[in-house]
């Protein structure tokens, strides 16, 4: 079955009869008491809320998440942002469709970015940190799952590969900043690396990702750490006091324990990887809802791990200079002398007003 319409090109009032990937489903309870489905459907371009309003009971019986579906329905504007309104819902078998369609994946191929990888652990000058990531990077199952892994379910990175992609960007970084801050280039790309690796022990696969129970009840910072331990017994004489620095610098990497670490970074290799991550993660969570938020206008729906809303419009650039001058006059508010000085006294009034200019 071809699909045919695209979340990334869908408008108020477009009819749709197209296939969708359902990334959530739920029976809810509205104001008068009758049930409805609040859906999310995806694509390789985005995601769309749904609702269902009739009928429902056994469509949330046989639909669930992960289902490719065939939608019919109209799409709808509601609080400033998109909305595609269900008529019929039914599950489509996967031999119909063409995964591709459904699946986001990072901009460029794994096997590149992760050749690019290789070639940035083959420049440091560390012979033991150099072998431990050349072994880990090589190990078949690690080296699977990194091509193929999301860095998250919903944050940042979070499609087909977005890991590898983060964990590449990340190093990129480290390569340029270590000169400037004249740090341990070593530690700051090995950090740089091993800080979010082992999410994929932490998280499932497939088109819905889910935390695993290793995920759930360790975490990709301890299994980092196990990793670093799990490797480095394997070569001759491996440094103890390199491990311990590994150690730290994944372990610390979330910047605070409020955020997961365990202990704060305290050297400035440490504090580099937390802020090298922090700024590919956050960066990356931005470009996220530019591309995907179904809000109209120049600005996105409130993100919730944002904390704020985006402004999702090009800032203006002028490679040639304006041809008129723009006059922007401020009127200026006269206070006569007595009464402004009396105000003035006050103590509240004494910082608003030391920015008048009394005219003469």
């Amino acid at each position: 079955m071809k699909k045919t319409q695209f979340v990334n090109t869908l408008s108020p009032k477009d009819v749709i009869n197209t296939t969708f990937m359902v990334k959530y489903i739920a029976l809810r309870e509205s104001r008068d008491g009758k049930h409805y489905l609040n859906i999310v459907l995806a694509d390789s371009t985005g995601e769309i809320e749904a609702r269902k309003w009739h009928g429902v009971e056994k469509i949330a019986e046989e639909v669930k998440v992960s289902d490719i579906v065939f939608v019919e329905g109209k799409v709808n504007q509601f609080q400033g942002r998109l909305q595609l309104i269900v008529n019929t819902i039914n599950a489509v078998h996967p031999n119909e469709i063409v995964e591709s369609d459904y699946i986001i994946c990072a901009d460029n191929p794994p096997d590149k970015m992760f050749e690019e990888l290789l070639v940035i652990v083959d420049g440091l000058s560390d012979v033991y940190i150099k072998e431990l990531l050349q072994s880990i990077l090589s190990d078949v199952e690690i080296k699977r799952r990194l091509k193929l892994w999301p860095a998250g379910k919903t944050i940042h990175h979070p499609y087909k590969s977005g890991l590898l992609e983060h964990l590449l960007s990340c190093a990129k970084m480290a390569t340029d900043l270590c000169p400037h801050y004249d740090v341990n280039p070593n530690y700051v790309i090995a950090g740089s690396i091993l800080h979010d690796l082992c999410k994929i022990y932490e998280l499932s696969d497939g088109p819905v990702v889910e935390y695993t129970e290793e995920g759930k009840l360790i975490g990709h910072l301890f299994k980092a750490a196990e990793l670093i331990d799990r490797f480095g017994v394997r070569i001759k004489n491996f440094p103890h006091h390199i491990k311990v620095h590994l150690k730290h610098i994944v372990l610390s990497h979330h910047g605070s324990h409020e955020f997961g670490s365990s202990t704060l970074p305290q050297t400035a290799e440490a504090l580099l990887v937390h802020h090298i991550d922090l700024l590919d993660s956050k960066m990356n969570s931005f470009k996220t809802v530019i591309s995907n938020d179904m809000n109209c206008g120049h600005w996105s729906n409130y993100v919730k791990h944002l904390d704020r809303v985006i402004f999702k419009g090009e800032l203006p650039t002028h490679t040639e200079y304006l041809t008129d001058d723009i006059h922007i006059e401020v009127k200026k508010t006269r206070i006569p002398d007595k009464k402004h000085q009396e105000m003035a006294n006050k103590p509240k009034m004494a910082s608003l007003l030391k920015n008048f200019k009394i005219e003469e």
